[in-house]
């Protein structure tokens, strides 16, 4: 990180956090190709179970310790002369290359669902999918990071993540129009587009972010310590009680937030007999709201340091559980208004959470092992989103074949067990101080460093 950058003082890049946050278009546009209509057209249209197609979508993410590495790695060593944008670019070139892979395993799928090819494919898809996620996503949230002055750090991560998730529903509403029902020919035709536009923004947003380190691999300014193995900063990381607890906050409340991703739109296929136009727009509803409580927590919040947003953070926790609540409900009263009511509510508590969890996740991640931490966090944050996909997945199968509970009960059951797990994270959270631990690692020293990061824009 540059001298500028590190100084409280530095003047806050608003045009260039905006170009970053371009990279979230492309993120955008693979996430929802793989997760959401991949996904739907697996379980709804080719009738496959859902249990091992959450396998697979979960499968990235139990790939994520590898984040801890990349995270560690881009903090000390440099790759082809940069510290954070090769590995960005690195990991993204593999993301790029799996594309193809799902319009292949879907099209022998198709034919044959027990295509033992099909499922290769497809297990190798998803493997190049995560493995790329995973080398590129704490470098760059470091990146992020490293261009803007310490009290807008969380802001800059806030709005890049904002981004990524104002694009949700555009991409989702976008492929959801321009697929209605299942056809290869036009899913092939997303698969292309989407390795075109994600490609060139996940090269526009990153280059010349960074300045390439002089031949031989020098070090970051302010970095000059000596390279310690990444065991023994995580030990040192995972030894303080704070650094635990945060971690076991971010696993319960990302895997109870996204145990609905796998089944949000079969349900609405199953339950009330949407089509794949109707509920790919789902994930764009709740979405939608998401952005529109975030830029109020931006507008309403945006002078309150990153270390005082815990409380934020709750009330999303809790007004999500009331949204798993009002789903559960549609499908027990069999009233297809509710899930709009249901998604409206969760996507506000969505916004909510994402402001104040961001902004801790800024502070829970001090000097000189930014990498390091934030690939702690991605470590909990990936695990548990696939953890939370494919138990949402596999409660729904348990429910309704195991159990032989109605299709309503199944996917009432999931909402049920989501609602539980927001609502105890809410409560987990308020055990964390995370003033002491922005206080012990020099973010705040003083009060009047701590009125320094209230600054206006």
């Amino acid at each position: 990180m540059d001298e500028k950058n590190s100084s409280p003082m530095a003047r806050f890049n608003v045009w260039q956090t905006l170009r970053l946050s371009s990279f979230q278009i492309g993120s955008a546009m693979g996430d929802i190709i793989t997760t959401s209509v991949w996904n739907r057209i697996m379980i709804s249209e080719l009738g496959i179970p859902a249990w091992p197609v959450g396998l697979l979508i979960a499968l990235r993410y139990l790939l994520s310790p590898i984040s801890l590495w990349a995270g560690h790695r881009s903090d000390t060593q440099t790759l082809w002369g940069w510290h954070r944008t090769s590995y960005i670019w690195l990991g993204r070139g593999l993301m790029v290359l799996s594309f193809p892979m799902l319009g292949v395993s879907l099209g022998r799928l198709g034919t044959d669902q027990g295509d033992v090819v099909g499922w290769l494919v497809a297990l190798f898809c998803f493997l190049l999918y995560g493995l790329g996620t995973l080398i590129s996503g704490s470098p760059f949230l470091a990146l992020v990071r490293d261009t803007a002055p310490k009290s807008k750090q969380g802001l800059a991560i806030s709005i890049v993540e904002t981004v990524l998730i104002i694009m949700f529903p555009v991409v989702a509403i976008g492929f959801g129009r321009w697929m209605q029902t299942y056809d290869e020919r036009v899913f092939w035709e997303m698969i292309l587009v989407t390795m075109g536009v994600a490609g060139f923004f996940w090269f526009f947003a990153v280059v010349r972010q960074e300045k390439r380190a002089r031949a031989g691999g020098a070090p970051r300014p302010g970095a000059d310590a000596p390279v310690i193995p990444v065991r023994a900063v995580f030990s040192r990381i995972w030894n303080d009680p704070r650094t635990r607890l945060f971690f076991v906050f971010l696993s319960l409340a990302t895997f109870s937030a996204w145990m609905q991703d796998n089944v949000l739109e079969p349900f609405g296929g199953d339950v009330f007999k949407l089509d794949v136009g109707q509920t790919t727009r789902f994930t764009g509803y709740w979405g939608a709201f998401t952005v529109i409580t975030l830029l109020g927590s931006f507008f309403i919040w945006r002078k309150r340091p990153p270390e005082s947003l815990s409380g934020i953070a709750r009330i999303g926790l809790t007004v999500m559980s009331v949204g798993m609540l009002f789903l559960a409900l549609s499908g027990l009263a069999a009233q297809e208004r509710l899930i709009m009511l249901g998604l409206v509510v969760f996507g506000a508590g969505f916004g909510l959470y994402t402001f104040g969890g961001l902004s801790l996740m800024a502070v829970m991640s001090p000097d000189p092992d930014a990498g390091a931490y934030l690939g702690l966090w991605t470590i909990s944050i990936l695990i548990f989103k696939g953890l939370g996909t494919f138990m949402g997945g596999a409660l729904r199968d348990i429910f309704l074949l195991g159990l032989g509970m109605s299709e309503v009960w199944a996917y009432a059951g999931v909402f049920f067990v989501s609602m539980a797990g927001l609502f105890a994270a809410a409560v987990l959270l308020r055990s964390l101080d995370v003033l002491s631990f922005a206080r012990d690692t020099g973010r705040v020293a003083t009060p009047g460093e701590l009125q320094l990061s209230t600054v206006d824009l």
